[in-house]
């Protein structure tokens, strides 16, 4: 009877381990796989919001917020998991400069329906322009001292 007893705790042991194995691998895969979708549909929504004709006429970076959030809720449905329900935040969304910052919210999948952990993973994001040069910032690090009399020229 001891051993029969000793084989039975053995084997519920082994089966809450791999209960809590399951949850835990669930929450942490879920949050990174949340996170990596989240921070390349902003980047890409970002990149398709932006205002070509805007930056061709006043040399300035812009996005469209309308722009940005239809691409965004586009983008992130066809990447998403079907069994989850997500829920998405947008936060402190500038047009110039182009600044993002999005959350998800979403519940992890696990053997056990009925205890739904949330997952929350947030993302801040501002697009920058590498054609654009800013002459203040350029003419004071290379040592040019230049006064207010003198003014700044842009080519």
């Amino acid at each position: 009877m001891n051993k029969a007893m000793v084989a039975i705790g053995i084997i519920i042991m082994a089966l809450l381990g791999i209960f809590a194995i399951n949850m835990i691998t669930s929450q942490q895969t879920g949050q990174e796989l949340d996170y990596y979708l989240l921070k390349d549909t902003v980047e890409a929504a970002m990149d398709d919001a932006m205002d070509e004709k805007f930056y061709a006429t006043n040399g300035v970076v812009r996005m469209d917020k309308e722009k940005f959030v239809e691409n965004f809720v586009r983008r992130f449905a066809d990447g998403v998991d079907a069994s989850r329900e997500y829920t998405i935040s947008f936060y402190d969304l500038n047009e110039t400069p182009p600044k993002a910052s999005v959350k998800v919210v979403s519940n992890s999948n696990s053997i056990n329906k009925s205890t739904k952990t949330p997952i929350e993973v947030k993302v801040s994001m501002i697009s920058e322009s590498n054609n654009k040069k800013d002459t203040w910032t350029t003419n004071y690090t290379s040592g040019t001292n230049i006064t207010s009399s003198q003014g700044i020229t842009v080519n």
